[in-house]
């Protein structure tokens, strides 16, 4: 049921995936419902809704004017392996590093990986805070790509410290991405970004609104970047602190 919902919405898309493909497509389908019963993964796991929303939507990041067939590319806080492992799956000559902060996720994506015969995959169990201080993986990367983890100011700290000069940070937004691309372009200029691209996304069978936001990575990001752990979060770049209202105190 999955593989034909699958065919069906890569048809729609415009995409052609190979017999293989399917059938990598469809055991981590597999794969992510029985993992989902153990750990919290996704609240999507109906099989014309998981091919829609994770698989075709993961896809939807890929801009062959701005990626390389075999470029080096990180996701960051992957969770259940989105868009990383579809894009791996469709491109094979990526060299694919999975990022979470999450243990048990790592092991759940390890087991994805060696399922499918994924080879150049790294499954690394780390924050994104302090992996992107770490050598091995500071600005190292062609290509940083993140789907739901936060807000674009937030999200932009997290990723564009692994971005090499020159490459590229994508990141895969809902109905609120104009506010929010509006919101980080301070951020962007402080972190060595530049906004390259806002793709609108139209998926199959959905009505909603997403986009793909493109960032190019024009100068080293500053030693200072990122913060501590829970900073960016608190304290967003180039985004004005929200002043608390409260009630004057009796004197």
């Amino acid at each position: 049921m999955f593989k034909q919902a699958l065919q069906q919405a890569a048809n729609d898309y415009g995409l052609v995936l190979s017999e293989q493909q399917l059938g990598q497509f469809t055991k981590y389908y597999e794969l992510l419902v029985e993992w989902n019963q153990k750990i919290n993964l996704t609240a999507i796991t109906e099989p014309g809704e998981a091919a829609v929303k994770h698989m075709i939507d993961s896809l939807s990041a890929w801009n062959p004017e701005l990626f390389a067939e075999d470029a080096s590319l990180v996701d960051v806080g992957t969770g259940a392996g989105f868009p990383g492992i579809p894009l791996r799956i469709m491109h094979p000559g990526l060299r694919l590093t999975l990022l979470d902060s999450l243990n048990k996720r790592v092991r759940y994506l390890q087991t994805v990986v060696d399922a499918l015969g994924l080879t150049g995959v790294r499954c690394v169990h780390a924050r994104a805070e302090e992996a992107a201080r770490q050598k091995e993986y500071r600005e190292q990367f062609d290509i940083a790509v993140s789907r739901a983890v936060a807000r674009l100011p937030v999200l932009a700290e997290y990723c564009l410290p692994f971005v090499k000069k020159g490459g590229v940070f994508a990141a895969l937004k809902g109905m609120q991405y104009e506010q929010e691309v509006a919101e980080a372009k301070p951020a962007l200029g402080m972190l060595g970004g530049r906004l390259q691209q806002v793709q609108p996304v139209r998926l199959p069978g959905l009505d909603d609104v997403r986009a793909v936001i493109y960032v190019k990575k024009t100068a080293a990001t500053a030693a200072a970047y990122p913060r501590k752990a829970g900073t960016p979060e608190k304290n967003p770049l180039g985004v004005p602190a929200k002043k608390e209202i409260g009630t004057p105190k009796q004197k």
